[in-house]
């Protein structure tokens, strides 16, 4: 169980809170590049951190990320023209351009200084492989940009995708940790969906439903090691990465790509997970990139034109009982994203952890609930930069390895769980 004053430290992350300040130290991904394809194309509306901001691409190419309404009257930019290296308000005219800097104010003389008084509060926002990342703390504190393998791969190793989750970030990523629910949950799923099906420690994962977890401190958060039962004299390991504050990378499965997920709060009860999976040293085929696209592995199938799944909460996630006991879907719902969504989504939006009884399968669970409020509390003390801003926390991978019982795994495959240009992940 979980203090209800922990509970709250941890999940809310708006303006003036701790965990919102702890979030404002890193580069995050804010939105897909696919959301601002072109130059002038129209803006989009971003929520993060409980905070509303507009987005947009202007006839430079130079993205912009600032406050949504317009310092005149509070009009919604999203009804903006994006025009002319500018963002003009529909009401009265006035411009703003990438930086949130006012540019134009039509009804002012043409010898007004008006203008460079007005400026919207802004973010930088840059493209780094697929995503588009901000920077939401202080301006003298911007740390290096991002340096995770997967967004440095060349375009045809990686994919990623974005979904909605209407529950708080923490219970999105405490699944995310939790390697003991896939011999349950997925269950079905191990030998059916084309990016984890054919693998042998899917075997593993079936055959031993009680697994030893081993968690370590990284410098930029923690391994989390499951240990099951292989062949006699072995334990068949699969070492998740959590990298401050929200990264996580899952184990691979067989030659299939590695995937994993960022989960960034829109406020405090909803957030937005970025996915992507990538390989090392060889391209997607075209069979894999489409299983993505189509909904498969990790990915969801979203409603067109939104990043909202099909499968939600308003439809029941079209569960399927018959499905459910013919053990096709574990829990009747079809698609790995989903069923992790749907039962997290379950707990309402902001889970009450007084009320839970841990065990120890959810070591990974509460380590990481401890070390994030330690940092908050350092951060607000002291000042101290938390672990994971720094690059080269970023250069992880996940592992899945059959090791000898008496290796431990953090001896073992330091060398794997470290990003090695031009070198195959470990994998079963």
């Amino acid at each position: 169980m979980l203090r209800q004053e922990i509970n709250e430290l941890l999940t809310q992350t708006g303006p003036g809170t701790g965990m919102g300040a702890l979030f404002r130290q890193y580069w995050i991904p804010a939105l897909l590049a696919e959301e601002l394809p072109d130059n002038d194309s129209p803006p989009v509306r971003v929520k993060l951190l409980s905070e509303r901001l507009i987005a947009f691409r202007d006839s430079e190419g130079r993205y912009g990320l600032m406050d949504e309404f317009c310092a005149h009257r509070g009009v919604s930019l999203w009804f903006g023209r994006n025009e002319e290296g500018g963002l003009r308000c529909p009401y009265h005219g006035w411009k703003y351009d990438s930086t949130g800097q006012c540019i134009d104010v039509p009804s002012e003389a043409a010898d007004s200084t008006f203008c460079s008084n007005v400026k919207l509060k802004s973010y930088p926002l840059v493209k780094i492989g697929d995503v588009l990342w901000t920077y939401m703390g202080e301006s003298a504190s911007t740390p290096p940009l991002p340096e995770y393998e997967w967004v440095h791969v060349p375009a045809e190793q990686t994919f990623t995708s974005k979904r909605l989750q209407e529950s708080n970030w923490l219970q999105a990523l405490e699944g995310g940790i939790d390697s003991s629910h896939v011999s349950w949950l997925h269950s079905g799923a191990l030998d059916r969906d084309p990016l984890f099906k054919g693998n042998k420690g899917n075997e593993y994962n079936r055959n031993d439903l009680k697994p030893f977890f081993e968690v370590t401190d990284s410098d930029g958060g923690l391994f989390i090691g499951a240990r099951r039962n292989a062949e006699p004299g072995t334990y068949y390991w699969r070492i998740t990465p959590w990298v401050m504050p929200s990264f996580t990378m899952v184990p691979p499965r067989g030659d299939h790509p590695v995937h994993g997920h960022f989960w960034i709060p829109i406020d405090d009860e909803n957030c937005w997970v970025f996915t992507f999976d990538y390989l090392p040293v060889r391209a997607l085929t075209v069979e894999e990139r489409q299983a993505m696209i189509d909904g498969h592995g990790v990915h969801s199938e979203n409603i067109p034109g939104t990043y909202v799944p099909v499968r939600n909460k308003t439809n029941d996630y079209l569960m399927d009982r018959d499905a459910q006991r013919r053990g096709e879907a574990y829990s009747g719902i079809t698609g790995i994203a989903l069923q992790d969504a749907s039962l997290q989504e379950s707990m309402g939006p902001i889970v009450d952890r007084s009320k839970e009884r841990l065990v120890p399968t959810d070591s990974g669970i509460i380590k990481a609930r401890a070390k994030l409020r330690r940092t908050v509390l350092a951060l607000q003390a002291d000042g101290i930069v938390p672990p994971g801003v720094d690059p080269a926390h970023h250069r992880v991978r996940s592992a899945a390895v059959v090791l000898a019982k008496e290796e431990s795994f953090i001896d073992a495959l330091s060398d794997e769980m470290t990003v090695r240009e031009g070198v195959r992940q470990a994998t079963v």
